[in-house]
């Protein structure tokens, strides 16, 4: 594909097929595994490309499951997002490519350090909207947003947590593509590689349904983290010393 090379196509859906497996699994991983590699090798397709192509994962989560959805907290976190969203697309719109690297490998490194150490906080009208806050900006600049959220939302039936992340990653990212897409940020060539990417995410689907009925979620969680967090240190290290 013009503008992209094969190497780059390679390692980019090597990462979202990761990234995918994983959110099957666990729900949330496809941001923390695969942004950091979209934004050393190809600068130009973030956030763009990995937003949209997560759009599409909620859909199939959805339609497998659609029970115990927490209303009651999405009431209080997507409109948060809202607001946040819009500083993302000013942060998407003012930083440089280095600046949004340093961005996105630090944001990966606290990503990973918040859901390591399983902190427990309170569930209510505060931190809801301040983990929907939170989320907007990171999830629009750097398409991780799901953390915060899911920081709330760890000691919850997991069909309550995949479905009701679902949800919040699905509304969450229509209404970021929305705003990189009035800001002139979303672009044709995100949209060409993304469809190019798509079987890559899908296979991770697949592969990941099965294993989430086998596979310890204990034993995932922490190979998924340190990849994220060396993907991100290479970004970080890329982006401060070019």
């Amino acid at each position: 594909m013009a503008g992209v090379g094969v190497v780059s196509l390679v390692c980019i859906g090597a990462a979202l097929f990761v990234g995918s497996t994983m959110q099957a699994v666990v729900g949330l991983g496809i941001g923390l595994a695969a942004a950091p590699v979209i934004t050393l090798l190809e600068p130009d397709l973030m956030p763009g490309l990995l937003i949209m192509l997560a759009l599409l994962l909620p859909c199939f989560t959805l339609v497998r499951d659609h029970d115990d959805i927490d209303w009651a907290g999405l009431n209080w976190s997507l409109p948060a997002r809202v607001v946040g969203t819009g500083v993302g697309v000013w942060v998407v719109a003012h930083f440089s490519h280095r600046q949004l690297g340093i961005v996105v490998g630090v944001a990966v490194l606290l990503a990973v350090l918040v859901t390591w150490r399983v902190v427990t906080v309170p569930v209510n009208h505060g931190t809801l909207s301040a983990a929907g806050f939170i989320g907007g900006i990171t999830g629009t600049a750097t398409s991780i947003g799901g953390p915060p959220f899911a920081l709330l939302y760890q000691h919850r039936p997991a069909q309550q947590v995949r479905t009701t992340m679902a949800v919040y990653f699905l509304i969450g990212a229509l209404l970021s593509l929305v705003g990189l897409l009035v800001a002139g940020d979303l672009t044709l060539h995100q949209l060409r590689v993304a469809v190019v990417l798509v079987p890559a995410l899908l296979l991770g689907v697949v592969v990941g349904g099965p294993l989430r009925r086998w596979l310890p979620v204990d034993a995932v969680r922490p190979a998924l983290l340190v990849l994220s967090a060396a993907s991100a240190v290479v970004l970080l290290a890329r982006s401060l010393w070019p």
